[in-house]
This record gives C-alpha cells, sequence and structure tokens, in this order.
C-alpha cells in the first residue's frame, strides 16, 4: 500500500507522537503549589505547627504548601472539602486525634474516616495544657477539682467543638478527677481560649503556643499539662500526676484522599519527615513544647484504625452524645 506525500507526512507525525507520549513521564510531584487544609482556627496549636511545616517544606521542595484555615463542626468542613477535591496529593488535610473521635459522635458524617483517608504520616504528640481564669481565683488544679466537686454542674469548660481533643481532654479529666461540668464547644480552642482569660468561662484544654501569652500576661493560670510535663513549664505538673490515669495522649498528623497514587502519599512522608526533623523545625517545636514524631505511613493508618476503636469505648465512657 503506497501513500501520498501529504498522507506519510501525516502518519509520520502521527507515529512521533505516539513513540514520545509512550516514552514520556508523569510531572514531578510536587510541581505546583500545595494546599493544606487547617480544621482550626488561626493560632490553634495545628495552625502553628502546620504553618512552621508549610514553611520549611516550601524551601525544601521550591514549591509552595499554601496554609487554608477551614474551621468548624470538629474537622468535619475541612476533611469533606479535600475529599470534593482530586485526589492527586495537592490539596492535604492536617487534623489531630480528633479525626478518630468524631466517627464516634457524628451519626451521619459525611463521609468514611477509615475508608475515604490514608494518613501520610504524624507531625507531634500534641502537647495541651489545662488552663484556668486568673479571674476565677484558681492557683492550682486541686482547687478547681474542689470548686467542681463542691458545686456540682456549675463548672464550665471550653473546647474547640465536640469531639475535639482540647474536649476529649477535659472529659477525661473531669471524669476521673470526679465532678460535673457544663462543656461550651467553640469554632476554634482560641476562642475559648478567650473567653476563659476574660474569666466567664472557668477552664480548657488547649496548645501551649495558643496559651503563652494569656499565661505571660497573668489572665490565666496554667494547672497541668497532657500528656507530660515540659520544659517550658518546669513547675507545672502532668496532669496524671494530679488525677491518675487522666491524661489523653494526642498527636497531629497529615492525611490525603485515600484515591491518591501511593508513589504521592510516599513522596509526601519522606518530604514531611526530612522537614520534621530538620534543625529550624525541632527548634520550632521546641518553643511550644513539642518535638517531632513521625511514621511510615502504614505505621499511621494502623494507629488510626486503632483508635477509632478505643476512641469510641472513650465516648461511650464518657457518656457523650451522638448527633
Amino acid at each position: 500500500m503506497s501513500f501520498s506525500r501529504p498522507r506519510r507526512r501525516t502518519l509520520a507525525l502521527l507515529l512521533s507522537g505516539a513513540a514520545a507520549g509512550a516514552g514520556a513521564q508523569p510531572a514531578a510531584y510536587p510541581s505546583r503549589p500545595v494546599r493544606v487544609l487547617i480544621p482550626y482556627g488561626p493560632g490553634s496549636g495545628i495552625d502553628v505547627v502546620v504553618r512552621a511545616l508549610n514553611e520549611t517544606l516550601s524551601k525544601q521542595l521550591g514549591v509552595q504548601f499554601v496554609p487554608e484555615n477551614r474551621p468548624g463542626a470538629a474537622g468535619t468542613i475541612a476533611a469533606q472539602h479535600v475529599l470534593q477535591q482530586p485526589a492527586d496529593g495537592y490539596t492535604l488535610l492536617s487534623d489531630s486525634s480528633s479525626h478518630t473521635i468524631v466517627p464516634s459522635l457524628m451519626a451521619h458524617l459525611p463521609f468514611d474516616t477509615a475508608r475515604d483517608f490514608v494518613g501520610v504520616t504524624t507531625l507531634i504528640e500534641n502537647p495541651l495544657v489545662l488552663v484556668a481564669s486568673k479571674a476565677r481565683g484558681y492557683a492550682s488544679a486541686q482547687d478547681l477539682i474542689a470548686a467542681g466537686r463542691a458545686r456540682p454542674g456549675s463548672i464550665t469548660y471550653a473546647s474547640a467543638g465536640v469531639g475535639t481533643t482540647t474536649h476529649i481532654s477535659a472529659e477525661k479529666f473531669r471524669i476521673g478527677a470526679g465532678f460535673e461540668g457544663l462543656h461550651v464547644p467553640f469554632k476554634s480552642s482560641t476562642d475559648g481560649v478567650v473567653e476563659v482569660s476574660a474569666g466567664r468561662i472557668d477552664f480548657t484544654y488547649t496548645a501551649l503556643a495558643s496559651a503563652q501569652s494569656g499565661i505571660d500576661g497573668g489572665r490565666l493560670v496554667p494547672l497541668a499539662m497532657n500528656p507530660r510535663r515540659v520544659a517550658q513549664l518546669p513547675n507545672v505538673p502532668s496532669v496524671d500526676e494530679v488525677v491518675p490515669g487522666a491524661s489523653y495522649s494526642t498527636w497531629l498528623g497529615i492525611m490525603v484522599a485515600s484515591k491518591t497514587p501511593r508513589e504521592v502519599v510516599q513522596a509526601l512522608n519522606r518530604e514531611i519527615v526530612r522537614a520534621m526533623h530538620s534543625p529550624e523545625m525541632k527548634e520550632r517545636l521546641a518553643k511550644i513544647g513539642a518535638e517531632p514524631r513521625t511514621m511510615p505511613a502504614e505505621e499511621f493508618d494502623a494507629l488510626r484504625r486503632k483508635e477509632l476503636v478505643d476512641n469510641e469505648r472513650l465516648v461511650k465512657a464518657a457518656g457523650l452524645k451522638t448527633s
């Protein structure tokens, strides 16, 4: 079969294009800006850590990692938004252990936590400080506990929302200490800290970074550290020293939609682990009483699965209602 000159030229172009396509490699990841959703407001513990991580990753990879706060509904608004984006590794979800608490509290969650997300890595074990209002006259955790037992149901405590780590930490402390109280949820822990600082609410759990200015200014009294003491507040006991067994260990971590290519997940894990253990990040974390706690993606997923079961038990023990 013979072809005319124009047809031969067209065929040659098609064949050369096919050959080039067959040998072409996908663009290296990441090749454009990456959005990292933060499920709580500016100034929250996870916001501070993720923004520091984004700066380090941007320098490390030469691509911008852009923080985006989407607070509300105990992190589910941010999580749902991630699932609405292409599963290509360019929209990441940062969250805390509340990611494995909320499924036990929300009967109609718009996604399946175990099925729809995969872990990339944890970032840190998240230290929380139990702070009380100086205006309420508490000088120690024992003072708070005594007031709670003397006036059942009158003590108020703030959180970043129902099912968040700040909420569950407060519940575990309250139950262990043996007093009733009134839970007041907010959109972010920062909002709760403001109310405690003003003396309108008795206490809250929050990240040290969120409470530091209030502590330094004398508006907040640090009563206990969860789960252990930190160098920044050497004289503040751990929660377990005050109420044995009442500490609640939590993490901050990065997740992506489960359909994200495995090679992208592994690349993210590799680069985030490298960034978290850099001298720059270690120095910044030390200022908030934290240190890197990273792990392989598979290990993080195993941890998430275990916590989904453990936290369901904890929610039932606390008598928390599902919605």
